[in-house]
């Protein structure tokens, strides 16, 4: 005779809720909601490298040899896109987190409320940094591997290309923390460095001369930063190219035309 010793529901031992708590979370896994801190790890650069090489690879693949091939370098353009504009949208969350600092700070008023509510917003803009800084290095990486399957360098159609240092969580202060966003977001955008101006016509295309001419420059002050007029060919493209290769941050001045007009047609005259 079969024997069930199953226990009844009341012969169960008693489970605190803590241990069914944790029960569920290692079962399910963590998942904070969102005006809470999020402890997990950022992916690590190599693991991302390797996966957004496969990913490129695959869309390669798929369109080499075909007749879509023509179609590739516009998809890439537009799969490194996405991680450029994702990172633009986390630097607009970042401003908005910025702006709620300091209307924090103008609320101080030794509650512990307000304090808290601070220590809040500092970790948030920690962790938007994280998350810019995340985006970029996909975007940069996605960008070199463009260069590579298309032989021209990644630039978005509108604004600029920019790599943001990471903020360190050492920062708990907020004031430090909003000084020190804006002595980074400076440094991006304004490189230090020896400024080595460039011009040259759209007619010019010695590109040999204008690299050798480039390497000398380079050589005497490897931390050179090349200001250029950002055209689209001739000396100044070549020079553009150059700094891509070479690694030199660059710096182009490009007139809103649309703003300046009447600037032109005086030039022009």
């Amino acid at each position: 005779m079969d024997i069930d010793i199953t226990p009844l529901p009341h012969d169960v031992p008693h489970e605190s809720p803590s241990s069914y708590l944790l029960d569920e979370l290692a079962l399910h896994g963590y998942r904070p909601f969102d005006d809470e801190p999020d402890p997990r790890p950022l992916p690590s650069s190599d693991i991302a490298s390797v996966a957004l090489e496969s990913a490129v690879e695959s869309l390669s693949s798929l369109f080499l040899n075909t007749r879509l091939e023509a179609d590739l370098p516009d998809l890439l353009w537009s799969f490194v896109n996405l991680f450029h504009r994702k990172a633009e949208r986390i630097d607009r969350d970042l401003d908005d987190n910025e702006s709620a600092q300091r209307r924090a700070q103008a609320e101080q008023d030794g509650s512990e409320i307000r304090s808290v509510e601070l220590e809040r917003l500092i970790s948030q803009g920690l962790t938007l940094n994280e998350r810019r800084n995340a985006f970029e290095f996909f975007r940069d990486h996605l960008a070199e591997l463009y260069a590579a399957e298309t032989g021209s360098a990644w630039r978005p159609r509108s604004g600029s290309k920019v790599y943001h240092r990471a903020l360190t969580a050492a920062m708990i202060d907020s004031r430090d923390f909003l000084n020190a966003k804006k002595l980074a977001e400076t440094q991006v955008l304004l490189p230090r460095g020896p400024r080595i101006a460039f011009a040259g016509g759209a007619e010019c295309n010695d590109h040999r001369r204008i690299w050798d001419a480039l390497d000398k420059v380079h050589a005497k002050h490897p931390d050179m930063v090349l200001l250029h007029g950002g055209g689209s060919k001739g000396a100044e493209r070549i020079a553009s190219c150059w700094a891509d290769n070479r690694k030199v941050p660059q710096v182009a001045f490009k007139p809103d035309w649309s703003r300046h007009k009447k600037r032109r047609a005086l030039q022009a005259q």
